[in-house]
């Protein structure tokens, strides 16, 4: 059974749900195997424990989101 393990910050349901979704999908385009033999995680690590260029992720995503509201 193909696995598929990612790790990343918070996600909502939803979010999830369109990456196991997504994928799954690109895993049976690439290889051909049908999707009912692909498992995937997700294993979801809180933003202040991961860190990008020297910031946490929940501090890049309060400053994006900062821009976002000032662009």
């Amino acid at each position: 059974m193909p696995y598929i393990s990612i790790e990343c910050g918070t996600l909502t349901a939803v979010q999830k749900q369109n990456l196991i979704e997504q994928l799954t999908e690109a895993a049976v385009e690439t290889t051909g195997i049908p999707k009912q033999f692909f498992m995937v995680s997700i294993k979801e690590l809180p933003d202040d424990s991961i860190g990008i260029g020297g910031r946490s992720l929940d501090r890049i995503k309060k400053e994006y989101g900062n821009d976002e509201a000032a662009g």
